[in-house]
């Protein structure tokens, strides 16, 4: 977000000079880098689009007004222009993504003005819906997956990544953020380092730095990490990047990282190629598997004790874990059993 960073200034009473002028240079890339790449861009298409909303209305989205900014809310989840209504979490989105912006511009937006609170609460009231949770990929399923990969250098990327992803319990945007070495490049998101009984992950995630230990497969043929070595040996890969694009025949690796929808649309084709619930529609199949499918598997599969999950998750709290599991054991603790009944 280019404009919200040449806002970080000198103070008007202080003169410029070569050392200043480097380091407000320094802190916009600080600042830039205080949010994710994804949420920047996210939250600057949400000023945008309310800007463009108070100008159709005759206002100004500056200074904030809760009253404008609950009547967008009411608009948003109920479009007086024809445009389908939003869901309650793109509207909750939006509101972040205003108050992100607004602080940026130095301004406040309480989020708990009754112009802004109530309406919001009776949008979740009215619209609010379950979380449409996408469905697991099992053991078995993830090892018919990989089978339909091939041996060319595309097919030992793809392999890896899926392999990686799953075992590692990885978002998307975290296996292709992945560098060779710590500081290979300056948008890696983390790095791996491999040893004789896995590969150790080191990330930068949401809430700090985490690692994220990957062991070795009880075969060669299913071992992430021998995935890993394979694609990184044969693509002749020893810095920057750890997944990067393929040359159109599929023999040489280039020098771009993937990008992270690249993971999803992997995911989606080889669902489908390996016959995975093939008793529902080709739209239906396509439309329960995304890129969580990889987390949420792990976490529903991997037969340990849950705070081992929770770690790999790199999750802050085990009820946030659970969401995850979707064959758990619901009923293990039985409480109603435990007070006597």
């Amino acid at each position: 977000m280019r404009e919200d960073d040449d806002r970080i200034t000198l103070p008007v009473h202080v003169a410029g000079s070569g050392t200043l002028d480097r380091l407000v240079d320094t802190a916009r890339d600080y600042a830039k880098a205080s949010t994710a790449e994804n949420t920047n861009k996210a939250y600057a298409v949400d000023w945008k689009h309310f800007a463009r909303w108070c100008r159709l209305k005759g206002a100004e989205p500056l200074p904030p007004s809760s009253e404008m900014i609950g009547l967008y809310l009411a608009d948003l989840a109920a479009p007086t222009n024809g445009f389908p209504a939003l869901s309650v979490s793109t509207i909750e989105r939006r509101l972040s993504g205003l108050a992100w912006n607004y602080a940026q511009r130095g301004f406040t937006l309480d989020r708990k003005n009754r112009h802004i609170a109530s309406v919001l609460a009776g949008i979740k009231r009215k619209h609010a819906r379950p979380p449409v949770q996408k469905e697991a990929i099992q053991a078995e399923d993830i090892l018919a997956m990989v089978a339909t990969l091939s041996y060319d250098l595309r097919g030992l990327r793809d392999r890896a990544i899926l392999l990686l992803g799953y075992a590692g319990g990885l978002r998307r945007s975290e296996i292709v953020s992945l560098d060779v070495h710590k500081d290979d490049t300056p948008d890696s998101g983390g790095w791996i380092e491999i040893m004789e009984k896995g590969a150790l992950l080191t990330l930068n995630a949401k809430t700090g730095w985490r690692e994220v230990e990957i062991g070795r497969g009880s075969k060669d043929q299913t071992c992430p990490v021998h995935a890993l070595e394979q694609w990184l040996h044969f693509a002749k890969i020893d810095f920057g990047p750890v997944f990067v694009g393929t040359s159109r025949d599929g023999k040489r690796a280039l020098d771009t990282r993937l990008n992270d929808k690249h993971v999803a649309r992997l995911i989606k084709r080889t669902v489908l190629d390996a016959g995975i619930r093939s008793e529902l529609p080709e739209k239906d199949r396509l439309a329960l598997f995304s890129g969580h499918s990889l987390r949420a598997g792990l976490a529903s599969s991997a037969e340990v004790d849950e705070r081992y999950v929770q770690k790999q998750l790199g999750h802050a709290s085990a009820e946030m874990t659970r969401r995850y599991q979707r064959r758990r054991d619901r009923f293990r603790v039985n409480l109603t059993k435990a007070a006597g009944l």
